[in-house]
């Protein structure tokens, strides 16, 4: 059972609607915690929506987006982004077997995945500055300034809808995770 309010995607506002019409002209269908999001902080949904835009345009393909999704929504916690990205990531070329190895913080069959990987987990579980060996693994792995930068974007995409979950206990409504 879900805690914060939610509206059926056909009865929002007309600033949610309006919001709530893009997803699922994006994606096919208007996903729970995208209704969640909508139906209490609109702005927030379209601040997501603006984020996911500037992510597409990104230096970071779309399995190393991926990979980070399903590493740090494993780290965090979240069921219901453990599910989602699993789903994705198999849309993005993983397979079953890959997908529960990047939600253990490891990716053994591509070095710079796994570099990534382990440098997204950085981000989330340590606390201040990081190591300059961290940024220079990461380097080392072939990323550059760019994605050095477009990488905690990521990271903070996943985060705020892992956050929203896990205070939500969002219903799942993609397969979960095995």
């Amino acid at each position: 059972m879900t805690r914060l309010h939610t509206v059926a995607p056909d009865q929002a506002g007309q600033e949610a609607a309006e919001l709530f019409g893009i997803v699922k002209r994006n994606i096919g269908k208007v996903p729970n915690v995208y209704a969640t999001i909508g139906s209490n902080a609109p702005a927030v949904l379209a601040h997501m929506l603006d984020t996911g835009a500037t992510l597409a345009k990104s230096s970071l393909s779309r399995r190393e987006q991926e990979a980070i999704n399903l590493a740090v929504s494993e780290a965090t916690g979240c069921d219901y982004c453990v599910a989602a990205h699993t789903m994705t990531g198999k849309m993005a070329g993983y397979t079953a077997e890959q997908t529960r190895e990047l939600r253990s913080g490891a990716y053994v069959e591509d070095a710079r995945i796994d570099a990534l990987v382990k440098f997204a987990l950085q981000l989330v579980q340590q606390r201040g500055t990081l190591d300059a060996a961290a940024v220079d693994a990461l380097k080392a792995a072939g990323f550059d300034d760019r994605q050095l930068v477009e990488i905690p974007l990521v990271v903070s995409a996943i985060l705020l809808t892992n956050m929203v979950n896990r205070i939500n206990d969002t219903t799942l409504d993609f397969p979960r995770a095995a």
